[in-house]
């Protein structure tokens, strides 16, 4: 049978935690595992993290922090989305954190029979889910005063990975003024966390007490204009295999519209694997595979289902894997070069791979 496959190497996952982890000093790396820890497979992931050391994890659904602990994930486990009356009792059976990032929800945890855990999280320039900093001194007051469950007080930055630094250095400014009344008011707080992928390579002096890591650890870079000098290693292969080859005559065209057409005698490649199993669409412009340790110009637009490899006079027969990006011992196409060109982002890409794709887990 054929079909696209997503390598994960697991081995690559745990030198990147573990690089991470020494960049930071040994600062508590909360690893970001939402989204199917960004399309890798997140039961998979958590678990190798974890026999790696990490203690925290997050989350965006509480359906994804009910599956983590089904899976036998004990560790602490903080949900970012905004949480609803449904959730309290369940959140504290499961011991699950969860987000007060709304002066509302504060009834929430007041009026629950047991209040589950918080972290109270504050916009500084995000303008997304957040108490706003003109809130936020009110309801740490309240926070104190009534005595709630709150563990941790977070934000998020909107420029972090990003050349110019001036926006996050004014988030991060707002902040600090936050963790300086919680501190005149004695505000016991256990965590506190800014960073992310960006800042633990831009900004690594906004690091406190725990550091939220997503990207950087599946092997990607957060944007194309941070240094790429940390040598994190690719942890998803993507595959397609080779499903048909035909000798075609120069000026042949190729795929929907017509707008690739062969400039000499050449073969044709069907690679079964499409944009509905995650195969990024934009790339068929300027875009390549690499079989065998060398690069095929892709020819043509990308099909839900295939797309097509002009192979020249390349040894290749059906059957043949080729690598659409990640890497493997004699081939590597990063995933954000493929980004950088198309206009988009590792995130979207990686995130996407889904559809007929089989995963499969290497050590």
């Amino acid at each position: 049978m054929f079909f696209p496959k997503a390598i994960i190497h697991l081995d690559n996952l745990a030198h990147n935690y573990n690089l991470i982890k020494d960049q930071l000093n040994n600062i508590p790396i909360m690893a970001v595992v939402k989204a199917n820890a960004y399309g890798h497979g997140v039961i998979e992931i958590s678990k190798v993290l974890r026999d790696e050391g990490v203690q925290f994890f997050a989350v965006f659904t509480f359906n994804e922090a009910l599956e983590l602990r089904e899976a036998g994930i004990t560790e602490d486990v903080l949900v970012f989305c905004r949480p609803t009356k449904q959730m309290i009792e369940i959140s504290y059976e499961k011991d699950i954190t969860l987000n007060l990032c709304d002066p509302d929800d504060i009834s929430l945890f007041r009026e629950a029979k047991h209040s589950p855990k918080f972290h109270l999280k504050v916009d500084t320039g995000m303008t997304r889910l957040g108490v706003s900093f003109d809130e936020a001194h009110g309801i740490i007051e309240t926070i104190k005063n009534e005595k709630l469950n709150c563990h941790g007080i977070y934000s998020h930055y909107a420029t972090a990975d990003e050349g110019d630094l001036h926006y996050a250095e004014y988030q991060l400014g707002q902040f600090n003024q936050l963790l300086d009344y919680i501190k005149k008011i004695n505000l016991a707080v256990q965590f506190i966390h800014f960073s992310n992928s960006g800042t633990v390579i831009n900004m690594p002096h906004s690091s406190y007490n725990l550091v939220r890591v997503g990207m950087l650890l599946y092997g990607s870079f957060p944007s194309n204009e941070v240094p790429r000098d940390l040598p994190i290693k690719p942890v998803m292969e993507f595959k397609g295999p080779v499903v048909s080859l035909r000798k075609v005559k120069a000026g042949t065209k190729v795929s929907y519209g017509g707008v690739w057409e062969s400039k000499k005698d050449t073969v044709i490649g069907v690679i079964q694997t499409g944009f509905a199993d995650g195969f990024p669409r934009e790339w068929y412009l300027n875009g390549f595979i690499s079989f065998k340790g060398s690069k095929y110009s892709i020819a043509g637009r990308a099909c839900m289902d295939q797309f097509m490899v002009d192979f020249g006079d390349a040894d290749v027969k059906v059957g043949d894997e080729v690598l659409i990006f990640g890497q493997n011992n004699l081939d590597k196409i990063l995933v954000d070069d493929i980004a950088k060109d198309i206009g988009s982002t590792s995130y979207v890409i990686l995130t996407g791979i889904k559809g007929r794709t089989e995963r499969k887990y290497v050590i």
